[in-house]
């Protein structure tokens, strides 16, 4: 991942927020490399995370898959046309054309990296502005990581590119 954001996508008011949502579902963002991870592997990923049967209660809590091209559109539906003959149930996850992605507050982004406040406070030497941490591919990073997202070797692998103490590359490498 290049870099991943947590916002509102999918509604008609303008600057939407947690607490003026207006008709915006909450969403991640994933900056991806297609040449390191496929959109396939990235619909896997997201189908295989969530309860597609399960009725959303809620347009802010719904769950959606974003597509940005007829591409994307149609491998999104043949995935969920699969998995719904494969459940012999509906899918409920909604197939939808993006529009506009406003970023949350600064307060909802990278979630496991602030509940780390040591590692928090390595990358903020790097990105002391809000703007700066949630654009961040390290900060992505290490997010993921603490939320168990990823293989160990992957973060032995990439953990010297991400502007960590020793200390601190120690405890990611100890969760």
């Amino acid at each position: 991942m290049i870099r991943t954001r947590v916002g509102y996508a999918g509604g008609t008011l303008e600057n939407p927020t947690y607490h003026r949502l207006g008709d915006h579902t909450e969403t991640l963002q994933i900056d991806y490399d297609p040449e390191r991870i496929s959109y396939e592997k990235l619909l896997e990923l997201f189908w295989s995370e969530h309860d597609p049967t399960s009725r959303a209660w809620s347009t802010q809590y719904k769950a959606v898959v974003f597509y940005h091209n007829d591409n994307q559109k149609r491998l999104a539906e043949e995935y969920r046309d699969r998995l719904a003959a494969k459940l012999k149930g509906r899918v409920h996850t909604e197939v939808i054309a993006f529009s506009r992605f406003y970023p949350a507050e600064a307060y909802h982004q990278k979630y496991y990296l602030r509940q780390n406040r040591r590692l928090l406070q390595e990358l903020q030497r790097y990105y002391p502005q809000d703007a700066e941490l949630m654009n961040s591919t390290a900060a992505a990073r290490v997010n993921g990581y603490l939320g168990r997202f990823g293989t160990i070797e992957d973060l032995k692998a990439g953990i010297d590119r991400l502007g960590l103490s020793e200390d601190a590359k120690q405890e990611l490498l100890d969760r």
